[in-house]
């Protein structure tokens, strides 16, 4: 409403309106008194014309009769000489008596015409007064309405005055309650400040806790597995305890069942090992995805079928057996630990609980099409290592590859700490005395691949030294060694 009161001015429009009205009724006054003032004297002056046009006429006509103020002395002639000087006047006048003549009668044409005008005239300000009579009512009709529109608008004006009066006042209303509001809110913002400040702090307590409580059941989990194992390892040696005794009772045990107790003893940390390779040895998950860069090499080979099927010497939990039979290669493992047999077992792998040696040398010449071991060779002592590779060999089909993977003794945290995480490990072994070795056994094609490096957060940035820092300390924690039998 202010803006719209900013842009037009009732006030101000009406006073215009009714000046323009006042002006308009003077002026029709004027025209009224003028138009009847012009045809006035419009008559007046054609009856003077017709007056001259009277005298004129008479003027113009031929002089047949002697004037009478010429019959006075001088004048006073006789009468055929009045009418001789009349004949010779008229007949000298004549030209100018017909041009007389023409122009009476041109203006008697003309008061004619005069007359018609000035009664066409009357007519044009009889209509011409009506109309105006017409406007005047109207513009009176007008002026009444907009007294009526100007008194409707001086309420409406009130009215609106009042209203925004009242909408001021609800303003202010609104706006002290909204700066209450301002003010809770502000209080509450901070409020909603400390208490989030408090659930960061909450949150990073629970997630502390939520941290050491998943290592906990971590341990648990372990040491659940470890005393699962553990306890059917006792369990199952009880029952080959009781077996045998009841074979003997009353008599006691014979050399064999004591010698079948002392070959026993060699399994007594195999559920501790189990547990160990789930603490150290990293997630099934993570295997599985470093075990996959060897696939492309079977592929090659085309091995993996019934007529050359692959072994996997000391395979452990069975993740390397896992991966060839969802890529639909025939495999079965060995393994010597009771205890990771019979988690292989149960996921439904061909596994051989046998001694490495024992089980290599019981197989015929040419049977395998592959031999794998990862992380198996650092177990064996050298002269027994000479043996495995020899077996190997032997038993590998024309052309067979053997893969065997092991710690990286170049890369110093694997070969000075890691190594030894499993106090099983015999040696680490250089990748060139390995690759040696395969090549004095008949192997051709002897290649290394080194696996599993730091990851870049680890190393050093800088010069020559630092990327041979990163090389020794940073680099492949592992490598491979791969063999062709030609």
């Amino acid at each position: 409403m202010e803006e719209n009161n900013s842009e037009i001015n009732v006030d101000e429009l009406m006073h215009t309106i009714r000046e323009e009205v006042v002006k308009r009724q003077v002026y029709s006054q004027q025209i009224n008194s003028e138009s009847n003032l012009d045809t006035s004297k419009l008559k007046l002056s054609i009856s003077y014309i017709e007056t001259f046009l009277k005298n004129a006429e008479s003027r113009s006509s031929l002089r047949i009769k002697w004037p009478e103020k010429l019959n006075h002395f001088p004048f006073n002639l006789s009468a055929k000489l009045q009418k001789l000087i009349l004949k010779a006047f008229n007949f000298i006048f004549k030209d100018q008596r017909e041009v007389n003549f023409n122009i009476i009668n041109s203006l008697r044409e003309s008061v004619v015409l005069n007359h018609q005008l000035i009664g066409q005239i009357a007519t044009l300000k009889a209509q011409a007064d009506n109309r105006i009579q017409s406007l005047d009512e109207r513009i009176v009709t007008i002026d009444n309405s907009i007294q009526g529109i100007d008194n409707s608008l001086n309420a409406i004006d009130s009215l609106i005055s009042s209203w925004l009066t009242g909408i001021q006042k609800n303003l202010d209303t609104l706006n002290m309650q909204v700066q209450g509001i301002d003010e809770n809110l502000s209080i509450g913002d901070a409020r909603i400040a400390k208490l989030n400040e408090h659930l960061i702090t909450t949150e990073s307590h629970l997630v502390t806790v939520d941290t050491r409580i998943q290592e906990i059941n971590e341990r648990c989990i372990r040491n659940d597995s470890y005393l699962k194992n553990d306890l059917m390892q006792q369990k199952r040696l009880i029952t080959l305890f009781l077996e045998e005794a009841k074979k003997c009772l009353p008599e006691p045990f014979s050399q064999e069942q004591l010698q079948a107790f002392v070959n026993e003893d060699t399994h007594f940390l195999d559920a501790f090992y189990a547990a160990l390779e789930d603490q150290f040895r990293g997630s099934r998950e993570e295997i599985l995805e470093r075990l996959k860069v060897y696939l492309p090499l079977i592929e090659e080979a085309k091995v993996g079928t019934d007529e050359s099927p692959i072994l996997d010497v000391g395979c452990g939990r069975g993740e390397w057996l896992e991966l060839l039979e969802e890529s639909g290669y025939t495999s079965r493992g060995l393994d010597i630990n009771k205890v990771m047999v019979e988690q292989s077992r149960s996921r439904g792998f061909e596994v051989i609980e046998a001694d490495v040696m024992v089980y290599l040398q019981s197989l015929p010449d040419r049977s395998l099409g592959m031999v794998t071991g990862f992380h198996i060779i650092e177990h064996l002592t050298f002269p027994t290592l000479m043996k495995f590779f020899t077996e190997v060999v032997r038993i590998l089909k024309p052309g067979g590859l053997a893969i065997f993977e092991t710690p990286n003794p170049e890369n110093i945290l694997a070969s000075s700490c890691n190594f030894y995480f499993d106090p099983t490990h015999q040696n680490p072994l250089p990748s060139s005395m390995i690759k040696f070795i395969l090549e004095m056994q008949g192997l051709e094609q002897v290649k290394v691949i080194n696996l599993h490096p730091y990851p870049e957060a680890y190393k050093v940035i800088g010069s020559e030294i630092a990327e041979r820092f990163n090389d020794h300390f940073y680099g492949p924690q592992d490598y491979a060694v791969i063999g062709y039998k030609l």
